[in-house]
C-alpha cells in the first residue's frame, strides 16, 4: 500500500529550525524525521510513499534527488580528463518516492485531495511528516481490513494539548471535541489507514482534514480508531527535539525496531 505523509506545513512552533527547512526534514539522530517515519513503515513492507509537500518544497526534492550519492561510497577520478564515478558501498532503501508539490497555504485535507492522481483509487496510509511511533503498522491494517469502515486512525493517550476524541465501546470515533484538563482522553495520533471514498469528503484546499471530514465520518460512523498503548510522540518544539535526539543517542528510541528487531512484512 501506497503512504502518504503531510509535509507541507510551516512548523511555526518549531521555527528555531523550520526557517530553514521543512519541519520533516528536521533532524533528529543526523536524519530528518521525515526518514525515521518512512523507515517505520518500511520495515512492515510498505516501500511507496508520497509525500505532500508545500513550504520550502524544493528542500526535500533536493534532499531526496541527493539520497544516493550522499549515502554511497564513491571515488571520483579525473585522472582521464573527464569526471568518473566509481560507487563502492550504497546503503540506500527500496523506496519509491513522489514528491508532490501542493501549495504553500493548501489545508492538510487541500494536500490529500491534491495527491488523488497517484494513489489510483486504492486504499492508501496517511500520517504527518513530525510525529514517531512504534505502532504495529499491519495490525492496524488488519484493524481496517475487518471492521469495513473507511477511514482508522490510531489513537494514543498522551498529557498535550490536542484535540481530543470521544470513543465508543466499538472503537468508533463519536466525535472530537477540544481537550480541558479533565482529559485522560485519547488523541489523534495520525497513522491512519483511508479508502479512497475518504476524497469524497474533501472539498478543496481550504479543508482542514482534521475538521469537517474527519467530524462527518465520526457522525456517519464511518471513522475507527486503534488503541495504541505503546510509544508516540510528536515535534512540536525544540524541547521535544531534544529528547528525542536523547532517545536515539542512548539506543532507546522506541520507534526504531528496523535495527533490532527480524523485518516485518505482510
Amino acid at each position: 500500500m501506497k503512504v502518504v505523509l503531510l509535509a507541507g506545513g510551516f512548523g511555526t512552533r518549531i521555527s528555531e529550525e523550520s526557517q530553514y527547512r521543512p519541519k520533516p526534514m528536521i533532524e533528529i539522530g543526523g536524519m530528518p524525521i521525515l526518514w525515521h517515519i518512512m523507515k517505520e513503515y518500511s520495515y512492515y513492507g510498505h516501500h511507496e510513499f508520497i509525500i505532500c509537500a508545500g513550504y520550502k518544497q524544493e528542500y526535500i526534492k533536493e534532499w531526496f534527488a541527493n539520497y544516493f550519492i550522499h549515502n554511497s561510497d564513491i571515488t571520483f577520478d579525473y585522472t582521464n580528463g573527464k569526471e568518473e564515478l566509481t560507487l563502492h558501498h550504497t546503503n540506500i532503501e527500496p523506496w519509491k518516492v513522489t514528491v508532490v508539490d501542493t501549495g504553500y497555504n493548501t489545508m492538510t485535507g487541500g494536500r490529500i485531495k491534491r495527491v488523488q492522481k497517484y494513489l489510483d483509487g486504492e486504499p492508501f496510509f496517511m500520517t504527518y511528516g513530525d510525529g514517531v511511533c512504534d505502532v504495529d503498522i499491519n495490525k492496524l491494517l488488519e484493524f481496517h481490513l475487518s471492521h469495513g469502515k473507511i477511514a482508522t486512525l490510531t489513537a494514543v493517550k498522551q498529557d498535550q494539548s490536542k484535540g481530543v476524541l470521544d470513543i465508543g465501546g466499538d472503537n468508533a470515533v463519536r466525535r472530537f471535541r477540544e481537550k480541558n484538563i479533565l482529559d485522560g482522553t485519547p488523541i489523534n495520533a495520525g497513522y491512519m489507514v483511508l479508502n479512497p471514498e475518504v476524497l469524497n469528503y474533501i472539498e478543496g484546499d481550504n479543508s482542514v482534514f482534521e475538521k469537517e471530514p474527519l467530524e462527518t465520518l465520526a457522525t456517519e460512523r464511518q471513522l475507527m480508531s486503534y488503541i495504541h498503548r505503546g510509544y508516540w510522540q510528536c515535534m512540536d518544539s525544540m524541547r521535544e527535539k531534544i529528547e528525542l535526539d536523547k532517545l536515539l543517542s542512548t539506543g532507546k528510541a522506541p520507534w526504531k525496531r528496523w535495527e533490532r528487531e527480524v523485518p516485518k512484512e505482510l
